[in-house]
């Protein structure tokens, strides 16, 4: 990963979120619950190598290789880096979605 730096303030969030939880619920099993749910999620977005997989699908078989790492990482200037495939963001929304549905009916119960 390359930027550890939102890996450290995605974990400080998620122990925020984990001390207001027990605060007011009081359950240790609904904090850990909220641990567990938060680090499935801070894994599935900051952790994967997107440059791996942000070339084509019939390439994820290969390894990346110095030539096009080095043209990912001079595409990445401004808003460029930002790339937007809807088909992840529907995938990503609908899981990350669903996920919360069932956190959120477990922590308010």
């Amino acid at each position: 990963m390359a930027n550890d730096a939102a890996l450290r303030s995605a974990i400080v969030w998620l122990a925020v979120i984990i001390v207001l939880v027990g605060i007011c619920t009081l359950s240790l099993k609904k904090m850990m619950i909220t641990y567990a749910f938060g680090m499935v999620g801070i894994s599935g977005i900051l952790l994967p190598d997107w440059d791996y997989f942000d070339r084509g699908f019939s390439r994820w078989c290969y390894p990346v290789t110095a030539e096009e790492r080095a043209a990912l990482l001079a595409r990445r200037t401004g808003l460029k880096r930002y790339r937007i495939y809807p088909m992840r963001v529907i995938i990503y929304t609908s899981i990350y979605g669903f996920g919360l549905y069932k956190w959120w009916t477990f922590i308010s119960s």
